[in-house]
């Protein structure tokens, strides 16, 4: 997979964070079967497995078959997953291997190094996610997209979202195996209890009650509308909730590094 250009004839005031940038393009890029083809894979095998598994559950939202409903909410969970693995895997690699300094000696704000991780976060996620919906688009006849603006809206609320919390995750942590639960008991149970696998209204009344108060769940059911068009909520709360999510957790990211948490010794 081919580079991005290096910073010339970028702007004096963002070479800073193009180049942090393009390191963690590098980063990710130099290992395209671990970090793209690996999750398209596991993706497709999900499908596979469920699809095959649910076959005569009955249609989802009136006549919707249940593979092609599977489908948003497997790109959604890919999409996210691998946001979040992305910022936060860099960032624990460079506190453990000791290269963390560098970049914090380097003259980047804090804004700038946020931006950086974020947004190589983000093209992973969004890069993972179109190639599980490629290779899912044969299993699922009834998918369109009435709505793409709210499926490009909430694609990017989730990389965005997954990738910050993906900084917090990494500059919180110290060790490899903190990482691996906070991925473990927080953002693998909050994806598959999203509604990647179910309509909320299948749930008994406790449990819809509960998936309401999981971010994640509001990311699937609106990234579902741009492709059919109908939903568990209102689009419109979903968006809210999510950017709403954002905001708290861009300002705790900030805060974090403003202050040099666990960062400066």
């Amino acid at each position: 997979m081919r580079a991005p250009p290096c910073s010339q004839g970028v702007p004096a005031r963002w070479r800073g964070l193009w180049s942090l940038f393009r390191k963690e393009l590098l980063r990710f890029l130099k290992v395209p079967l671990q970090t793209l083809l690996a999750p398209v894979v596991t993706a497709a095998l999900y499908l596979l497995v469920f699809s095959h598994a649910l076959r005569q559950s009955p249609p989802v939202y009136g006549a919707l078959d249940y593979e092609s409903f599977l489908v948003p909410g497997l790109v959604m969970m890919s999409l996210i997953q691998n946001a979040f693995a992305n910022s936060s895997s860099s960032l624990i690699q460079s506190k453990v291997t000791g290269n963390l300094v560098f970049v914090l000696l380097a003259p980047l704000s804090y804004w700038e190094f946020y931006l950086g991780y974020l947004l190589a976060a983000m093209v992973r996620g969004l890069l993972v996610g179109i190639g599980v919906l490629l290779v899912a688009l044969p299993f699922a006849p009834g998918l369109g997209l009435p709505h793409p603006a709210y499926a490009l809206a909430f694609a990017l609320l989730g990389g965005a979202l997954l990738g910050t919390l993906g900084v917090v995750a990494g500059i919180h942590s110290e060790k490899f195996d903190q990482l691996a639960g906070f991925q473990n008991f927080v953002i693998l149970p909050l994806s598959f209890l999203s509604g990647v696998f179910y309509s909320l209204h299948s749930l008994p009344a406790f449990w819809r009650e509960l998936s309401w108060l999981n971010p994640f769940f509001y990311l699937v059911d609106g990234f579902r509308y741009g492709f059919f068009g109908v939903s568990d909520v209102d689009p419109r709360l979903s968006l809210a909730v999510a950017a709403a999510s954002l905001a708290v957790l861009a300002a705790l990211t900030l805060h974090l590094l403003r202050t040099g948490y666990r960062l400066r010794p």
